[in-house]
């Protein structure tokens, strides 16, 4: 179906991307922050049991996860306040203006002597955008980001820097390929989380951060419309699905 978005722009509601990594019951699963793989379980009581394989007369289980650490998830500003507050209460719109850009991390010694891979403000190309999503898919981009345990690999993450210039941009929705924005070690200082939301000094409850998502290498960098779809969970963060649809000219 076609869906018209200005005058000489439409998306096919038919052709989707999806950029979300699915929640597998599997060691294979990807994860983060030293969780444990997730797991789907067939309810057993002494009435039934959640398994047609053995017998019961449907499927039906328990799934334990943590949104944060084993899927691709969308978070507010609740993830870092002393209040919790909901990511289904700050998301409430679904479609965006977004741009999609591929970047490869620099190597930088830290004075302790440790090499880390970051992502710097210079790198981040907003020009001539006037969205609110930016969508950051880190290089290389290989297939073992799908099922990859990150947990202390100091994975790639985003310069403080960046922050003023997302800002700058009016950058609502961030979303990325990688288990944090912040460094893995850091101290729980979390200074990119604060900085974007704002917090403390003047909380925003607008934007949200995305992690974990997979942009496969068929997808071009450019704009698109992002459809940002979550769980209606009353958590900070939800599991999420975002969605691409190339933005193509009325003939």
């Amino acid at each position: 179906m076609k869906f018209y978005i200005d005058d000489t722009h439409f998306i096919d509601t038919k052709q989707p991307l999806d950029i979300s990594i699915a929640l597998t019951a599997s060691d294979k699963n990807p994860r983060a922050w030293y969780v444990n793989p997730p797991r789907m379980e067939a309810v057993r009581t002494e009435h039934y049991i959640g398994s047609v394989k053995e017998g019961g007369a449907v499927n039906f289980r328990n799934i334990y996860f943590n949104p944060h650490g084993h899927c691709t998830h969308t978070e507010c500003l609740g993830h870092i306040t002393r209040e919790v507050h909901s990511v289904n209460q700050v998301l409430t719109n679904f479609f965006f203006q977004a741009r999609l850009i591929s970047i490869l991390p620099k190597r930088v010694v830290r004075e302790d002597g440790e090499v880390d891979f970051v992502i710097g403000p210079d790198q981040l190309d907003l020009d001539g955008f006037e969205g609110e999503a930016l969508i950051v898919r880190s290089l290389p981009n290989v297939g073992a980001k799908l099922n990859k345990n990150y947990s202390n690999t100091n994975p790639p993450y985003f310069d403080l820097g960046c922050v003023p210039k997302l800002l700058a941009a009016h950058i609502d929705h961030f979303l990325l390929d990688l288990p944090s924005v912040d460094r893995e070690n850091d101290g729980g200082a979390l200074v990119f989380h604060h900085a974007f939301w704002e917090v403390p000094a003047n909380p925003n409850f607008k934007r949200t951060i995305t992690e974990l998502i997979f942009v496969d290498n068929s997808i071009e960098d450019g704009d698109y419309i992002l459809e940002l779809q979550i769980a209606a969970f009353q958590n900070d963060a939800s599991p999420s699905r975002p969605v691409l649809y190339r933005k193509q000219k009325k003939s």
